[in-house]
């Protein structure tokens, strides 16, 4: 895999192969603001820097502690009704 540059942009199709996700992936994360993605001629562009937030270690437990948190959330409403 080619180094990712933080103060570069990259068409999508450049972070859709980084990422290893579909288009339609792509999209969705893009239109849920999962990404930032800039518009420029037409064509959105997406910094460096942001497609290494997605790559980063620490990502995947910030995840994995909001899955947790709201998991806890829904068993105490379960367990209230």
């Amino acid at each position: 895999m080619p180094e990712i540059k933080p103060r570069e942009l990259y068409t999508t199709k450049e972070v859709q192969n980084f990422l290893k996700i579909s288009e339609s992936t792509m999209k969705r994360m893009i239109k849920n603001g999962i990404i930032t993605a800039y518009k420029v001629g037409g064509v959105y562009r997406i910094w460096g820097d942001e497609i290494l937030k997605h790559l980063s270690p620490r990502t995947g437990e910030k995840v994995y502690n909001v899955y947790h948190e709201i998991k806890e959330k829904v068993k105490k409403t379960i367990e209230k009704w």
